[in-house]
């Protein structure tokens, strides 16, 4: 293991904030164990883990398995020098506070991934992608397409279900062409991450600063204050886009022209996504609830139009259950939950887990010294989206919020985007690019979207050059 890799991890693994457990109502203050072979095994073990997750592609070892293991033994670490010092239940505060944070996310996802599942299954894709053939694209404009839905899409639904939804697409047009299908997702990545960036309901760390309800000298960080982001984020989704579209064989694309056609209730079941997506933000916005709640309601309105379906059969001939009809009796909701990706799922447990163990160690206070006092914020933010490219964005921006550095409304935006599209630059960075790596799994990989990481870099830096000169006013 390389020294600059090692300092990077043990950068990027501190984002989470050591201060969980306090505002969670423990009676002493967390220990210091950023200099303890504690803190220091722990880091080693994270790093392993990450490693490990890397090079699934050789190993085919699961990436949430090391990963669950790692949280395993850094809490258990934590928790038996927790014992030794005479605190009883820190630890466990702390790390209630940390399964409370996965549990929201897991559920969110699962909901999510529930109605892909059901869409899927309803023909939905196969429909779109027979639309799509028979409209005589080819696949370099079918890239270009799928790339400019999941930019436009993201503002409106979040970037995770937008790319999972452009990555079915990909796939049932793709049927087999890696080559398309990797440089595709690569692009949906990039382009759900950019057009999550400048809406605060595209992107869960868009909607935490607007939630925070920051006030800087130039006015509060608003809702209408993120649309400021729209031409940055535009230019870091178009520069690569435009790069990788050359590697792209100007075919049409090798599968069948057969009409595929949507099975009965399948507009009704898209129609109640939408739904549920309203409902999750009407819950959040309104009500000031999380999030979650509004999509597990969404998941009722599944259950119940399921039920409906089943009852409905009486009315369906028999001899049309194969066809545009599809099998009716055979829509099991419980089904489609038990098709989501399990192994996406546990390794965000993993990642939160373990993240969350270290920050709790002490590590907060020494990265924010760092970055924010003696390496400004101009500096600490474009560091952060490059740390996000490691470490989930989510942790990472609520770093950035809990240690709320004194900076400018262009700051803030300048966090937000950088938080925001940074993930973009390796696959494991965003819960979009971590989706689609189990969606298409062995054909969107880690070192798939590595070799591409410097053109993506080269939007991510020019899209913090565009910020800087067309919000000039705002720093």
């Amino acid at each position: 293991m390389s020294h600059p890799f090692f300092i990077l991890a043990l950068l990027c693994a501190s984002l989470l904030p050591s201060i969980a457990f306090a505002s969670a109502g423990g009676s002493k203050a967390p220990l210091d164990l950023t200099n303890h072979w504690i803190g220091f095994t722990a880091i080693g073990v994270f790093v392993v883990a990450y490693i490990l997750v890397m090079v699934e592609e050789f190993t085919h070892l699961r990436k949430s398995k090391p990963v669950i293991l790692a949280a395993g033994i850094i809490w258990a670490l934590i928790a038996w020098y927790y014992q030794t010092q005479g605190f009883t239940n820190e630890a466990e505060v702390a790390v209630r506070h940390n399964l409370l944070e996965y549990a929201e996310l897991m559920l969110f996802l699962l909901v999510a991934m529930t109605y892909i599942n059901a869409m899927e299954e309803r023909n939905v894709f196969e429909a779109l992608r027979s639309w799509l053939v028979h409209k005589g694209y080819n696949l370099r404009q079918l890239y270009w397409i799928t790339g400019l839905l999941a930019f436009l899409i993201s503002p409106i639904a979040d970037n995770l279900t937008t790319a999972l939804l452009m990555c079915a697409v990909v796939l049932a047009v793709g049927n087999g062409n890696q080559k398309f299908i990797l440089a595709a997702c690569i692009n949906i990545v990039v382009a759900a991450n950019a057009g999550g960036a400048f809406s605060p309901f595209g992107d869960i760390t868009t909607l935490m600063v607007w939630q925070k309800g920051i006030t800087t000298p130039q006015g509060a960080v608003d809702f209408w204050a993120f649309f400021a982001l729209f031409l940055p984020a535009l230019v870091n989704w178009l520069i690569p886009a435009a790069i990788i579209h050359f590697s792209i064989p100007n075919e049409d694309p090798d599968c069948s022209n057969e009409a595929a056609y949507m099975k009965v209730g399948a507009k009704r079941i898209i129609a109640l996504f939408i739904l549920t997506i309203i409902t999750a933000v009407s819950f959040h916005n309104f009500l000031h609830m999380p999030p979650v709640i509004g999509m597990l309601t969404g998941l009722g309105y599944l259950q119940v139009f399921g039920f409906y379906l089943k009852i409905t059969q009486k009315n369906v001939p028999s001899s049309a259950h194969d066809g545009q009809f599809g099998d009716v009796v055979g829509f099991d909701i419980f089904n489609k939950i038990a098709r989501a990706e399990w192994d996406t799922l546990l390794f965000f447990y993993g990642v939160v887990l373990c993240v969350g163990g270290l920050g709790f160690i002490g590590y907060l206070a020494l990265v924010s010294e760092l970055m924010y006092v003696d390496l400004g914020p101009t500096t600490a933010n474009v560091i952060v989206g490059a740390l996000s490219a490691i470490v989930d964005n989510i942790p990472v921006m609520f770093a950035v919020l809990t240690m709320m550095p004194d900076m400018s409304m262009g700051q803030w935006l300048l966090v937000t985007l950088t938080a925001g599209v940074g993930g973009s630059l390796l696959s494991i960075g965003s819960a979009a690019g971590v989706a689609l790596m189990g969606q298409a799994h062995g054909q969107y990989t880690f070192f798939g979207h590595l070799k591409w990481m410097p053109v993506i870099a080269l939007g991510y830096g020019a899209s913090i050059m565009v910020h800087l000169w067309v919000n000039s006013a705002l720093f």
